[in-house]
């Protein structure tokens, strides 16, 4: 009956989306035909392609679908997002105002300035990263094509007698050509299969650096620290108390003590010092929960973006472990904020030619010498945001070491924008007009965000989308591209990839925007915004924070998939995609949010007003 009511439609007037509605009707009933797909969730997905093509759903369907994405949808997060606009949504990504959700009606946008506006996402939309996340879904081709081939050996050998053996037994002892030749390709079939296939990347874990009490700086006491430098005019002093106010930093983040000092006395001892703290505070609590001696490491990856000393920061940990003399080590500077995941990628790559080793991954960024002390507003920014933080990460490529991890390293994408010179200069360290140094962020800078996130996540997506959400997608932009329909565009449902998100906090409107454009819900965001909220921007350590979070909430379960995605200078944007291996019990769990946790989430009002000092 179903079926009969399916087909049985009236045929659409308009010859374009007509010819498309009945190529997706035959498209999907061959799928239901090959057992690849049910009624159920045939009908779920033509409901979907209906409203984008704009054509209404017969009527008796409706129950049926709706009763099945009632008893279909998980209780952690909603499997059936509502069909946004593409465009009217991300027009404004990361803009830095947005209407309160509880408004009536939103207020006429102002007309924005052209160096400010937005690419369109969906027509700027290339083919060519489409493609690239396929390079990297078939990059192992082999492994899917032996898949079924296997499936199939299994299924005839499961059909084998005894007596068919015996007789297979009988011709191969009178024909030893045979056994030596299928003997031979056997070994080599196996030995190019174990040469070939890549080292799985575990996580055995990591640890967050969480300064001492003596470091906290409440608002008021920036804002006095600041006022007593006599560096910032009054205006500019206004300017940081509005940045703050706005900014969803709370009170009890953390500065080094030669910026909380007045005067202040950033120089390069003082750096060095806040290196070593950090560094050294989160490889000790690290080593100490994994059992690993500093000997057995083979692989250091370190990166700080603003601070890069000589020797540098990498010799600094080998002489302070007096890790071995053969250790393939790695300092990355100037990387931005994105750096964390491109030391990941860079250990991962390494542990695949270097067995049975152990990575070392530290990630941080150094305040003291890159505090900002003139009036240049566009480099004042950081100094609102940026906080004292760090984190150490221990990866592994050892199969017997899977047992023991917590995470395995899935996919890694990353995404360089710096070809295009607007692109490259909208996060610049350099000298003001009086020759203070200090980080210029350029008014570009949410436009080449915005359009950075949109390649990463376009790549990103054929690796980690369910099969339904690949299909619409490539429907909808097929029909863009090629039949050039003007049809809403389709933003794939990531709810379905993923259980949980860590999105760099780089600032409260980052986080607001992205809460609205993947439609994520409060409770996705909560480790972002949290993060930000009691330790502040840290830089390329702010994912790990966001992770422990996490785990100190008790949510990380066994087989959950984790997005980790950040955005740096250059312009960077990566992404990193791990897969729970065991359930996380926070009881047992050592990290800067355990001693808390009970206190969180808080309500972190829009503007909080910074009292006078």
């Amino acid at each position: 009956m179903w079926a009969h009511m399916y087909v049985r439609r009236k045929r659409p007037q308009a010859s374009g989306k007509g010819k498309l509605v009945l190529s997706l009707d035959f498209f999907f009933l061959s799928l239901v035909r090959v057992g690849v797909l049910d009624w159920h969730q045939m009908c779920l997905l033509r409901a979907k392609a209906d409203a984008i093509l704009g054509k209404p759903r017969l009527q008796s369907t409706r129950p049926f679908c709706s009763s099945y994405k009632q008893a279909a949808s998980p209780t952690r997060s909603q499997s059936i997002p509502p069909l946004v606009d593409f465009e009217a949504q991300l027009c404004y990504l990361f803009m830095e105002k947005s209407a309160p959700p509880n408004a009536a009606a939103p207020p006429a946008p102002e007309p924005a300035q052209p160096r400010r506006r937005l690419p369109d996402f969906q027509q700027s939309v290339r083919l060519k990263y489409v493609k690239l996340g396929y390079h990297y879904l078939i990059s192992h081709g082999m492994y899917l094509l032996l898949s079924p081939l296997m499936a199939l050996v299994a299924v005839q050998l499961s059909t084998v007698s005894p007596r068919d053996l015996a007789d297979l037994w009988e011709q191969l002892r009178f024909n030893l050509l045979s056994v030596v030749a299928c003997s031979t390709l056997l070994v080599f079939l196996s030995t190019v299969y174990f040469l070939t296939r890549p080292r799985p990347v575990y996580l055995l874990d990591f640890a967050c650096y969480k300064p001492e009490t003596e470091r906290k700086c409440t608002r008021e006491t920036f804002m006095h620290c600041s006022k007593l430098t006599g560096s910032f005019t009054d205006d500019n002093l206004e300017f940081q108390r509005k940045i703050l106010e706005r900014s969803g930093l709370g009170q009890d983040t953390y500065l080094p003590p030669a910026v909380l000092r007045v005067p202040p006395n950033p120089c390069m001892d003082e750096a060095r010092k806040e290196a070593r703290t950090v560094m050294f505070g989160a490889i000790d609590q690290l080593l100490q929960k994994t059992g690993v001696r500093p000997k057995d490491i083979g692989v250091l990856v370190v990166n700080c973006s603003l601070f890069n000393p000589t020797p540098s920061l990498s010799a600094m940990v080998v002489n302070h472990y007096k890790l071995r003399g053969n250790i393939v080590s790695y300092n990355l500077g100037g990387m931005g904020c994105s750096a964390g995941l491109l030391s990941i990628d860079l250990a991962k790559d390494l542990l695949q030619v270097h067995p049975n080793s152990y990575a070392l991954v530290i990630s941080m960024e150094n305040i003291t010498l890159n505090w900002y002390f003139g009036n240049n507003r566009s480099m004042l920014v950081s100094n609102c945001l940026f906080r004292m933080g760090g984190a150490a990460i221990l990866l592994s490529n050892k199969r017997s070491d899977r047992r023991r991890s917590k995470y395995e390293l899935v996919h890694t994408v990353r995404t360089h924008k710096g070809a295009d010179d607007k692109c490259f200069g909208c996060v610049t360290q350099e000298e003001d007009e009086i020759g203070k140094i200090g980080v210029s962020l350029s008014k570009d800078l949410m436009a080449v965000a915005g359009d950075a996130l949109k390649t990463n996540i376009t790549t990103l997506g054929p690796l980690v989308l369910p099969l339904s959400e690949q299909l619409i997608f490539m429907a909808t932009l097929i029909a863009k591209k090629v039949l050039k329909m003007k049809i809403k565009p389709y933003i794939p449902d990531f709810k379905l990839a993923f259980e949980h998100f860590c999105i760099h906090a780089g600032g409260r409107a980052v986080l607001d925007e992205l809460e609205k454009n993947l439609d994520l819900t409060d409770w996705h965001m909560e480790p972002s915004r949290m993060t930000l909220y009691r330790f502040g921007n840290t830089s390329s350590s702010s994912l790990w924070y966001e992770l422990a979070y996490s785990e100190a909430k008790g949510r990380i379960r066994k087989r959950d998939r984790i997005w980790q995605i950040a955005f740096g200078s250059g312009f960077k944007c990566n992404s990193a995609v791990w897969k729970a291996l065991r359930t996380v019990n926070p009881a047992k769990e050592k990290n800067p949010w355990m001693d808390e946790i009970d206190n969180f989430p808080v309500d972190v009002p829009k503007i909080t007003k910074v009292g006078n000092v």
